[in-house]
């Protein structure tokens, strides 16, 4: 016989660590969180300060088309958003995506300083585009 004991067997735990699943989820959030307000990209436009309702919260992303002070157009899609671009191709653009996604929102983000004939071209190709209605992009007025 032996003077060492045996250790007793232990049983195998079928159970998962859910502890490091935790640890990187709340890693993930905060990672999220600060990027997030990073990602809204575009085109500095001067927005006009005028009272307004906010437009209702939809699951799609806006098609912005922006209307600088100089007559310059700008369309936030792909990887050429800070590119300018003519109307008839902003046109062109806007209808393939409409005819993809019809409920996708449009929305024109006018320089405080442009034109008034310059937003009013830009929504009329939205409109011929087959945008059932444009929304103007405002800040709200400071206090």
């Amino acid at each position: 016989m032996s003077n060492f004991r045996k250790a007793p067997k232990r049983k195998l735990v079928s159970e998962i660590n859910v502890v490091p699943y935790i640890d990187v989820m709340l890693v993930l959030l905060i990672v999220f969180m600060v990027t997030a307000p990073l990602l809204m990209q575009g085109v500095k436009v001067d927005l006009p300060d005028a009272p307004s309702a906010p437009i209702e919260d939809t699951d799609d992303e806006p098609l912005i088309v922006s209307v600088k002070a100089d007559g310059t157009y700008y369309l936030n899609l792909g990887e050429d958003e800070k590119v300018a671009k003519p109307l008839p191709e902003i046109k062109e653009t806007v209808a393939k995506v409409l005819r993809q996604k019809p409920k996708t929102p449009v929305l024109v983000w006018g320089d405080t300083d442009a034109r008034y004939g310059l937003i009013v071209g830009a929504m009329t190709h939205l409109q011929q585009a087959g945008a059932p209605s444009v929304g103007l992009v405002t800040e709200p007025p400071s206090e």
